[in-house]
């Protein structure tokens, strides 16, 4: 059972029927990778909160309940689309230090030393998630923040009972946790860690609690700020208070194109998931999916386009703020046609042959969560430590993890991070930039009115899963949990290979592919979509991955 001190919350099972469609509910709905994340959403929107608000005390929760992902020490992206249509991007993605450089990882002969972008206290990036969520709710949320924080506080106070998937993430990373926390905290009081302990974070309820009485402040500055640099003083890290703050969160544009007959609406740079998204779904756009099914056909292209795109990614995408990044020529629709204008039906392109093309002038340790309410605002966002509990940094006395970002930078061109992804000079660690992000945060309309919210974690395969769920419903008629449930494969330009979950692909289309000259391996599950789905009666379906402990629920 899951302390919740004040906050009481009916489960989801009070207030919907799980039908063969997923989860529905009539009037709105929270899907998050945490059952009790789950629940404080719904219970703020309940309370009279918008999906802005739930959105905000859904990410304070996953801080809380799920450490490993869920964070106040790392960043994030979220699409926001209000009940009117106007649609925002905000962008808490981390921030390389003023200290750091372009050859911050390599050693006096130019070799990289990916470790140190990895783990450590040279990995953190400056955190962006608490700017922000204040940025959310100043601007377009209702309730007051200590509303929307109490429920963390009081879960991190009274203690969450770890389920086995979250006592297995905790063992696997406790040796690193050890090795590069200079304090005991919450995770090093034990030596073991098993399904059904609970896990009482008291330092950090004490954070989250400054952040309740003094603000963003309450993180940036004062006590919090103290210990995080404190913290990285003692392992030679980079943070200052002046890179503290100095870190603001950024409404940006977000990017829109069309595919049949639906509008997608997403994340511009820096992440890199609204452009290849878009760039995939064009990519299909010429082919009649519906009728070929998922033939081999079918699958053969997809691979095709995703190589294409992740080889763009490589070249052209970074930092707006430091490079000028052609996002409208990149989903330009006659760019992508010429950009899949060479792949043949019938054999695949090694990707030696492939290059980015021609414009003119993140382990699966993320965590999304997408949110409907009664009034149609909707909230898809995308937050991350990048790999599991990030740096593994605990910050002595404040009880919070810091990010390993800094590895999302091109730690030298052609020298692959976490997740196999290749960068380049656009790509540069550099003082003050964002790095690039596959994150990729989906709201869709059709006619002009909403109709899906989505999103996952899982690095370098975030772009694809997502491309896969949106193909599922539109051209494959699958319902939300369907489309979410189905296995999913992976192509990113390199490796030249294709990934995928068991069961993905069948042995006839696997056989077909490979006499193509396609390169398949088999891999643990990809991402944990969570999604909501407008149904043509104007309910809600909620569509949970069962890859997590991810959970539905509405009203």
């Amino acid at each position: 059972m899951i302390a919740l001190g004040s906050c009481t919350v009916p489960t989801h099972r009070e207030q919907v029927k799980a039908g063969p469609l997923g989860v529905i509910a009539d009037t709105a709905m929270v899907v998050s990778a945490h059952p009790a994340a789950t629940a404080v959403g719904v219970q703020v929107l309940r309370d009279g909160g918008n999906a802005m608000d739930a959105a905000v005390a859904v990410h304070w929760t996953l801080a809380v309940v799920l450490p490993w992902a869920g964070n106040i020490g790392g960043g994030g992206f979220m699409v926001v689309r209000d009940g009117d249509g106007r649609a925002y991007a905000l962008d808490f993605r981390e921030t390389a230090p003023a200290a750091a450089h372009r050859d911050l990882y390599l050693d006096a002969q130019g070799a990289a030393l990916p470790e140190q972008s990895l783990y450590g206290h040279r990995a953190v990036g400056v955190p962006g998630s608490v700017a922000g969520l204040f940025a959310l709710r100043d601007s377009l949320g209702r309730l007051p923040m200590h509303r929307l924080i109490r429920p963390a506080i009081d879960l991190a106070r009274n203690g969450v009972v770890l389920t086995r998937r979250e006592a297995e993430e905790l063992m696997e990373a406790l040796p690193r946790i050890r090795q590069h926390s200079t304090a005991p905290n919450a995770f090093t009081s034990r030596s073991q860690w098993s399904e059904g302990d609970t896990l009482v974070q008291p330092e950090l309820a004490r954070t989250l609690e400054r952040i309740r009485d003094e603000g963003a402040n309450g993180f940036y500055g004062g006590t919090t700020a103290d210990l995080l640099v404190a913290e990285m003083q003692r392992g030679d890290g980079l943070i200052t208070h002046a890179d503290l703050r100095a870190y603001r969160p950024s409404w940006r544009a977000p990017v829109r194109s069309t595919y049949r007959d639906v509008e997608v609406i997403g994340m511009p740079p820096p992440s890199s998931g609204g452009v290849l998204l878009m760039q995939l779904l064009g990519g299909m756009e010429p082919m009649d999916v519906r009728a070929n099914g998922r033939s081999a056909a079918t699958l053969h292209r997809m691979i095709e386009v995703e190589r294409r795109a992740y080889a763009d990614r490589a070249t052209h995408l970074g930092d707006p703020a430091a490079m000028q990044v052609s996002t409208d020529a990149l989903i330009d629709s006659a760019y992508i046609a010429g950009r899949m204008a060479g792949i043949d039906p019938r054999a695949a392109t090694p990707s030696a042959m492939i290059a980015a093309g021609s414009i003119g002038p993140e382990h699966d340790q993320t965590t999304h969560f997408s949110i409907v309410d009664g009034e149609g605002n909707a909230v898809a966002c995308t937050t991350t430590l990048n790999g599991g509990y990030g740096s593994c940094v605990v910050v002595g006395g404040a009880g919070f993890v810091l990010n390993n970002e800094m590895d999302d930078f091109s730690v030298a061109p052609g020298v692959p991070n976490m997740y196999g992804l290749v960068g380049g000079e656009v790509n540069a660690v550099a003082p003050g930039h964002r790095m690039l992000s596959s994150m990729t945060p989906t709201i869709v309309t059709r006619g002009g009115k909403l109709f899906m919210v989505l999103g996952t974690p899982g690095g370098s395969t975030i772009i694809t899963s997502v491309f896969q769920v949106l193909l599922n419903v539109i051209d494959h008629g699958m319902g939300m949990q369907q489309a979410v449930n189905a296995p999913r494969f992976h192509h990113q330009w390199l490796p030249d290979v294709v990934f995928e979950e068991r069961g993905a692909i069948p042995r006839s289309d696997s056989l077909a592919l490979t006499r193509m000259g396609h390169r398949i391996t088999v891999r643990p599950p990809i991402g944990r979509v969570d999604a909501v789905l407008v149904l043509p009666d104007g309910r809600l379906e909620g569509g949970a991955d069962p890859r997590g402990d991810d959970e539905a629920a509405g009203y």
